[in-house]
């Protein structure tokens, strides 16, 4: 096996602290914010949460990939990913928590969230252009 690449670690890592991150606001909301959300605030959390520990296992599998397949287009659907947990994830956890926060201002993160569902899009896409491009040239 190959020694990874700085982008294989920088992601394993990511993967690492996204993944803890994702199982202690799982954890948060269902002992703690499940009596202070309503059922909208805190199905929109746990959508956060599924969303962004998907993802966290997509990047996981974009390491082994950009083992065998070293790729560009595979590390664009890494980032693709980070990104999208950021800011898909990050907005419904900030939209979610607004009325808990005190901070309504925080509804204008409202339409930043499908941005980040878009960003996970791309980097499913750029998955399948990988694997486009990886078979035209074997």
């Amino acid at each position: 096996m190959n020694p990874l690449s700085i982008v294989q670690k920088v992601l394993l890592v990511l993967a690492g602290l996204s993944g803890s991150i994702s199982i202690l606001l799982g954890a948060i909301g269902a002992h703690w914010l499940k009596d202070k959300l309503n059922y909208w605030e805190l199905h929109s959390f746990e959508t956060g949460v599924k969303y962004q520990m998907y993802h966290t296992l997509a990047l996981l599998i974009v390491v082994l990939l950009l083992d065998r397949f070293p790729s560009k287009v595979i590390e664009w659907s890494g980032y693709s990913f980070v990104i999208g947990i950021i800011v898909f994830s990050g907005s419904l956890y900030l939209l979610s928590l607004k009325s808990l926060l005190n901070m309504e201002k925080l509804s204008m993160l409202g339409p930043i969230t499908p941005i980040g569902g878009l960003t996970f899009i791309i980097g499913w896409l750029l998955l399948v252009i990988a694997v486009i491009i990886n078979w035209r040239q074997s």
